[in-house]
Formats: C-alpha cells, sequence, structure tokens
C-alpha cells in the first residue's frame, strides 16, 4: 500500500526562482569531494590553493562537457528543436560527458602549472568518487534514472527503508533504485581507492583503477536503467564508453608499467 507522497524535488523558492534538491544535492557532492581531496592535496605537497584554482574551470565546464554530451547523443531531438540546446535547467545532462571535460581540463591546467597530470589525479580519484555517490541521490529526488519495474517485495527484500520504497513508486509501478545501485558501488570504490594508496602503488594507477571500477559498475547497472542514451539501435552509449574505459585504462596500466622510468609511487612528493 502506498502511504507516502513522493519528495518534492522543489527545496525551496526564492521568490520566482525554485531550488531544486538535484541542485542542492550535486553542490553538497561538490563540496564534500572538495574537503576530503583538499586534505590530501596539501598532504601530498600541492599548494592550498591549487584545487580551489582548478575548480573555478572544472565545475563550470565540467558542466558544459555534461551537457554537450547529452544533446550529441539526442541529436535527432535537438537539431529540430536547437533553440532547447541550451535550457540545461530542462534537464539533460550526462556524467560521462562531465568527467571527458574534467579530465581535459585537468590535463591543460597541470601542463600550464608544471605539475604531474598523474599524481593530481590519484589525489583526487577517491572524492571523484564521492561526488558522485552523493549526485545520484539527485536523481532520487527527482524519480529518474531508474531500472526496469520490480515490485515491493523485491524491494522490501533489499531491507530499504521505506522513504526509499516509496519514492521508487512511480505511477503506479515500483522500479529498480538504480541510483542506490550505483551510489553504493561507489562508495565501496571510495573505500577500496583509498586504501590502495597505503599499498603505495605507483603513479597514476590509483586513477587507472579509479576508471575500471566505475566502470565496471555503470556498465552493468547502465543496462538496468530505462532513460539510457542509445549510440546505434539497442546500443547503450554509457556501455560503450564504459568498456572503451575499462581496455584503455588496463592498456595504460601495462604500458605504464613497461615504460614509465624512473619509478614515481603513490606517495612519493
Amino acid at each position: 500500500m502506498n502511504l507516502l507522497q513522493a519528495i518534492d524535488p522543489v527545496a525551496f523558492s526564492l521568490g520566482p526562482l525554485e531550488v531544486r534538491w538535484y541542485g542542492v544535492i550535486i553542490a553538497l557532492g561538490i563540496i564534500l569531494a572538495f574537503i576530503v581531496a583538499q586534505r590530501e592535496m596539501v598532504k601530498r605537497g600541492f599548494h592550498p590553493e591549487y584545487l580551489t584554482d582548478l575548480l573555478i574551470w572544472a565545475v563550470p565546464l565540467a558542466i558544459v562537457g555534461a551537457r554537450i554530451y547529452y544533446v550529441i547523443f539526442k541529436w535527432d531531438f535537438y537539431s529540430q528543436n536547437p533553440e532547447k540546446i541550451i535550457q540545461i535547467w530542462n534537464g539533460g545532462i550526462a556524467i560521462h560527458g562531465a568527467l571527458i571535460a574534467s579530465f581535459l581540463t585537468a590535463y591543460f591546467f597541470t601542463k600550464k602549472r608544471g605539475t604531474s597530470f598523474w599524481k593530481l589525479t590519484d589525489v583526487v580519484a577517491p572524492s571523484l568518487l564521492i561526488g558522485q555517490a552523493v549526485g545520484r541521490w539527485g536523481n532520487f529526488m527527482n524519480q529518474e534514472a531508474h531500472g526496469g519495474e520490480v515490485t515491493r517485495t523485491f524491494l522490501e527484500n533489499l531491507m530499504l527503508p521505506n522513504w526509499i520504497i516509496e519514492q521508487m513508486y512511480i505511477d503506479g509501478k515500483y522500479y529498480h533504485p538504480t541510483f542506490l545501485y550505483e551510489s553504493v558501488w561507489n562508495i565501496i570504490g571510495v573505500i577500496i581507492l583509498i586504501s590502495l594508496r597505503k599499498v603505495n602503488l605507483r603513479r597514476g594507477e590509483i586513477f587507472l583503477l579509479y576508471i575500471i571500477w566505475y566502470s565496471v559498475g555503470r556498465f552493468f547497472i547502465e543496462g538496468m536503467r530505462t532513460d539510457s542514451l542509445y549510440l546505434i539501435g539497442d546500443l547503450r552509449t554509457a556501455q560503450v564508453v564504459s568498456l572503451l574505459g575499462i581496455v584503455i585504462a588496463l592498456i595504460l596500466l601495462v604500458y605504464r608499467r613497461i615504460t614509465v622510468k624512473p619509478v614515481v609511487h603513490y606517495l612519493d612528493k
């Protein structure tokens, strides 16, 4: 029996301006990721303002990248409605686009500052997963990015609290909380990546393992979703990008193990 109303996606209003939970949660994810990364950045010898300077560029460019990615793979629609391309407030961003834009921004930023791209990305890799884990709850508030239909009994057997179960009740049906699956997967990844710092892997390997970890989880979870972007036919874009990420990261792991000399480890300054 459905006892609760769906959570209002609007957190609060400031006159005519509606502030949605999605934006609040994304902002919270960025703040938490920054706090965790900043402490490690200073430990690893970066200037205290380095990460702030990077985020001034990376955050807006990530949003632009997320939108461009989404528009590209929805071009059939946007080519007929070009005026809607900039209407990001109506929804339509993709995390892979944000990540690609962020990585490119970090690469050029480190080149300009004369610092190591691999050292930077090793440090921030766990924080990326923190931001992604928190950000998925924005999808929960919007009742989006869910999986296929399930029964209430299925959700109860997952030992979920009632407020999550009720929010997964959409238009008279219950759905897989794929936002939760990905959030949990990312939290586990955070624990693993932070633990690997003590193992003192070679520089760049924590970041590459981040790509592999996230991509494996995203590949399988994406197969459950009902709102996927498609490349061709039934080929889901996020699954293709995830597979490419895994393959490229594995190739780079092996290549760097063989060719990069002298060997520099994570804890080296």
